[in-house]
């Protein structure tokens, strides 16, 4: 099979590349991002519109892409008190990588294998 990309520097490794991969490819942040493009910004919304997201996840990731840059998250002194969400320039920047992503599943991943998750061991859940 012929490398479809023809770049030298694919045959090194890349720290860099590797971070980004792991970052966004971290079990639920794909799916978090998706829907913070598609306007989600509350606990609730994010929580409700990813089937199988348990609060504990979503929280740990939310914690995770805060401390990376990728989203702000702000607290308003309101009774109840309101938390909103929402991505940042370098967050909103992954937009196009999210729609190569789901146009490469469109193309490739069968409709009823897309509602099943990825096998994983259990410690690589998390």
């Amino acid at each position: 099979m012929t490398n479809v990309v023809d770049v030298p520097h694919f045959e090194v490794f890349c720290p860099r590349f590797h971070h980004a991969v792991e970052l966004i490819g971290r079990r639920w942040s794909g799916a978090i991002i998706r829907v913070m493009l598609g306007g989600a910004t509350r606990f609730s919304e994010i929580c409700g519109t990813v089937p199988g997201l348990s609060d504990r996840l979503l929280s740990e990731r939310l914690k995770e892409l805060e401390s990376e840059g990728v989203i702000t998250r702000t607290v308003y002194p309101e009774t109840p008190v309101r938390i909103e969400y929402q991505l940042t320039e370098k967050g909103e920047s992954l937009a196009p990588v999210i729609a190569a992503i789901s146009n490469w599943a469109d193309g490739w991943i069968p409709v009823d294998s897309a509602a099943e998750p990825v096998a994983r061991s259990e410690s690589a859940r998390d």
